[in-house]
């Protein structure tokens, strides 16, 4: 199935809208401390896609992040990757063959590959996992997806993951309309709150390094807010400005604030990566939520991903549904009136290399704080 499989250079990892499979991403990554690696392999078209019949091959890449558990033992993760997405009765071979080819090139301790899919959910796409009203009641359960993913393999050895790293739940918003006919398909409430914004005098600007604090004033406030762990200055700071414009996947990264009498009172990170712009990261103040700032924010984001060219703007992690009781539902509420459409990923799946070290990883992750606070 794979062929001409071999390490590359990070700044030759080819030219992608999901940000975390960019150079740019390994940069900043490698700026951080961690070790990343690429690999190239090709595959012909016709054994992973019922619709090909022809002698045609695809080539493709997978970047990865190798992190250090303790002396003796690591992992290897793959944020949003691989790419390439099979049709879905080859997704398990293709990914255990994969996986089987990565073992060279990773360290000797590795005792697993997680993979952070953003393929389609499977059970996404059949009416019998939607209620009445249309809401997607979520995947079945754990030893069932399992079996699932694994048909045609030959281990059957994916497991899925307990937790998911980044969001498998997000909404994508088309932006190929003109501006007016991407607001007219919001609705009616988040283009109100929009122009209120507006009316009200909160403008949005771009930041630099220089305002970084501004940025982390309003993060830390979000953070105590929320009950949510938070990262130290450094990783924005670097995010901001890490560079990849050498490579083949850059990426253009803003620091947006919206702003009333001096006043800020919601910052977000945009990231331009190929025909994508993705909300990255946000934050707000407690301060004259009246002023509806982060509706603001949002649309100013939207048009600037627009002017560079993207077809496609990523409000990055929701709720599955409109679920009140889960913790992201507030995120849902607030990006499902922008008019994109929802849409469910596979999540996180390991594929073990050393079971018994496996098993005390997972056993040790289960009883981890999480990105939630206990209470």
């Amino acid at each position: 199935m794979l062929t001409d499989i071999h390490r590359k250079e990070i700044e030759n990892l080819y030219a992608t809208p999901i940000a975390q499979q960019t150079a740019f991403w390994s940069v900043v990554k490698k700026r951080l401390g961690a070790s990343t690696l690429a690999v190239n392999f090709k595959s012909k078209n016709s054994l992973i896609f019922n619709s090909v019949e022809d002698e045609s091959s695809i080539l493709s890449d997978i970047s990865v992040i190798i992190r250090r558990l303790d002396s003796k033992n690591s992992i290897a993760y793959v944020p949003y990757g691989p790419e390439l997405e099979p049709d879905e009765e080859f997704q398990g071979m293709f990914l255990e063959e994969l996986s089987e080819s990565l073992r060279d090139f990773l360290p000797k301790d590795c005792i697993m590959i997680r993979y952070d899919l953003c393929w389609e959910s499977y059970w996404a796409k059949e009416t019998d996992f939607f209620d009445t009203e249309g809401v997607w009641i979520g995947e079945p359960a754990k030893n069932t997806q399992e079996m699932r993913f694994n048909f045609n393999t030959i281990n059957w050895n994916f497991k899925k993951a307990y937790y998911n790293i980044l969001p498998s739940n997000t909404i994508y918003l088309d932006l190929t309309p003109d501006t007016d006919v991407i607001l007219n398909r919001m609705r009616s409430k988040t283009r109100y709150n929009i122009g209120l914004s507006q009316r009200k005098g909160v403008n949005v600007v771009q930041l630099g390094l220089e305002n970084l604090d501004i940025w982390y004033s309003l993060y830390q406030e979000t953070a105590r807010r929320n009950r949510i762990l938070i990262n130290d200055i450094k990783y924005f700071e670097t995010v901001l400005s890490s560079n990849a414009d050498n490579t083949e996947s850059p990426a253009k990264v803003y620091l947006l604030a919206a702003v009333y009498d001096r006043m800020p009172l919601a910052a977000m990170f945009l990231i331009i990566t190929g025909h994508r712009g993705s909300y990255l990261y946000g934050a707000s103040s407690s301060e004259h939520r009246n002023l509806m700032a982060t509706y603001a924010l949002q649309w100013e984001a939207i048009k600037i991903s627009k002017a560079m060219g993207c077809t496609e703007y990523d409000m990055f992690g929701v709720s599955p549904g409109p679920d009140p009781s889960h913790p992201l539902y507030g995120l849902y509420k607030f990006k499902i009136g922008f008019g994109g459409d929802l849409y469910h990923g596979l999540g996180c799946w390991d594929y073990p290399l050393k079971p018994a070290e496996y098993n005390q990883f997972i056993s040790s992750e289960l009883n981890s704080q999480g990105f939630h606070l206990n209470n």
